[in-house]
């Protein structure tokens, strides 16, 4: 019933009866007034007051108007300006319009506030996005930073195994007096054979792209190759394994070509250690 009523007051039954809707909203006015006797009743109810006030407020033409009308037809189609302007200046007067129709704002009020909710929820789902994007971002960040450090904790347990390891002789190579303060620290393990260098520990100039460093062995006082490294970049940790060797009385770098030398430019010697 709530909906019959604001169906009524909603101002479509009045432009029904005065003709001014759409052939749609027109068959539907219809079919309510066949499904709602309450809404067939109301539009008998407007068509008799309107039918009344038209009656209330008729104006009798003049006398002579038929007769004006039909003589100015004869004389001139559509161009009789003297009775225009009789009936007009006698009728102003007397000529009253019906009272405006209720203007129906409901629809575009509702359209309103559906598109100003359309943009609320946009707006909302926008934020909401941008907040996920960020959030996915940090969290792939906090990752990132999970693996390095988890990395650098592996990275530091090896070294710690390794010096803590008693078949490890670490040997600190010291610079020569052209490179006072070249140093750096490796591990040689005479069981394993392997040699691990401290890359944190190494203290070299940094090297252009034609040359490395070269690790040599001495053994026996004479050099063996041990492989080519480049400075590392100021405190990068981690360990490099160099070339394995089963017996050494210490270690020295030189400064060579790109991919090394067959024997050490003695002159280009930086560091040496001896156990």
């Amino acid at each position: 019933m709530e909906n019959v009523k604001a169906y009524i007051e909603s101002g479509i039954l009045e432009l029904y009866v005065l003709g001014d809707i759409s052939a749609e909203e027109k068959l539907q006015v219809e079919d309510m007034a066949q499904k709602y006797p309450e809404i067939r009743a109301e539009i008998t109810e407007i068509e008799k007051s309107m039918e009344f006030y038209a009656e209330e407020h008729a104006i009798e033409p003049p006398a002579d108007l038929r007769q004006r009308v039909l003589g100015s037809l004869l004389v001139n189609l559509g161009d009789d300006n003297t009775f225009t302007k009789a009936v007009t200046h006698q009728d102003d007067d007397h000529i009253k319009r019906l009272p405006g129709t209720r203007v129906n704002n409901f629809y575009k009020y509702a359209f309103a506030a559906c598109l100003t909710l359309l943009l609320i929820s946009v707006y909302g789902l926008v934020n909401i996005y941008s907040k996920l994007q960020d959030s996915n971002t940090q969290l792939t960040a906090m990752q990132t930073d999970k693996i390095r450090i988890a990395n650098q904790v592996n990275l530091m347990d090896s070294q710690l195994d390794m010096y803590r390891d008693t078949t490890y002789k670490v040997l600190r190579l010291k610079g020569l007096p052209k490179t006072p303060s070249a140093a750096m620290i490796l591990a040689w393990n005479s069981v394993s054979k392997k040699v691990m260098v401290d890359v944190q520990s190494v203290k070299l100039p940094k090297n252009d792209k034609q040359h490395q460093y070269q690790l040599w062995a001495l053994v026996n006082g004479k050099p063996v190759d041990m492989g080519v490294f480049d400075a590392p970049e100021a405190d990068t940790a981690g360990i490099k394994e160099m070339k394995a060797i089963a017996s050494a009385q210490g270690f020295a770098v030189t400064l060579e070509p790109t991919g090394g030398s067959i024997n050490p430019t003695m002159d280009q010697m930086v560091v040496i250690g001896q156990f």
